[in-house]
């Protein structure tokens, strides 16, 4: 089997390897314009946004959005974000990382919670996804958490145990379910949250995914 030394990082992808902040917000706007709701400023959303994603329109409309409000949103958000991804590009240094941190003999993997269907040819498009054991998107209805998706990435990542994995991610969710497996986490302030939020969860922080990396490999060396 695969070499035990080191780290295994699960990447995830909207937000930490794929910069689409701008995409996102953009798409979240569109949903809110059909409400009548005013567009968000980056900083604005940075400071409001939250999973499950309902609760995070509760926080702007002051009250949960109806089914069918959620549903007409969500499709939306995401027409509109298909549409504007393809100006998207991944995050500053992410491919030397990715090809340093294989070439150095460890492994990883991304588990993301956008759909597995799209997300695999966006990998593949990129020329990234040698680099990863194994790439996970979701499957079944959008808004959850990721959680229950994590112990079912795990349970497929042949002999890399939990106690060596550190999950990057951009958002809160991403060390929940980190903590769920009894793995790692540090989070990244270039996607979807405030810095201020993201210290709140009480994992080590950082701006950039160097500052990550470097991260991950002195968790797992601990």
């Amino acid at each position: 089997m695969g070499m035990k030394t080191g780290a295994h990082i699960v990447w995830d992808w909207n937000g930490t390897l794929f910069h689409d902040i701008d995409a996102i917000i953009g798409a979240t706007n569109a949903a809110f314009a059909e409400l009548g709701l005013e567009p968000l400023t980056l900083e604005k959303y940075r400071e409001l946004y939250c999973v499950p994603v309902p609760k995070f329109y509760e926080r702007l409309m002051g009250r949960l959005p109806t089914e069918a409000e959620w549903e007409r949103m969500d499709e939306i958000f995401h027409r509109y974000y298909a549409e504007h991804r393809v100006t998207c590009g991944l995050t500053v240094g992410a491919v030397e990382l990715l090809s340093g941190w294989r070439s150095a003999g460890r492994s990883q993997s991304i588990l993301s919670m956008y759909g597995h269907e799209e997300l695999v040819p966006l990998v593949r498009g990129f020329g990234i996804e040698p680099h990863f054991i194994r790439v996970d998107g979701r499957t079944g209805p959008s808004g959850g958490s990721k959680a229950e998706h994590m112990v079912r990435h795990l349970a497929s990542l042949a002999g890399v145990e939990a106690g060596r994995i550190v999950v990057i991610g951009d958002a809160a969710d991403d060390a929940v379910a980190a903590l769920h497996v009894g793995a790692r986490a540090v989070l990244y302030t270039g996607g979807s949250h405030s810095r201020m939020s993201l210290e709140a969860v009480g994992v080590p922080v950082v701006d950039t995914l160097e500052e990550a990396v470097a991260e991950a490999e002195r968790l797992a060396a601990a």
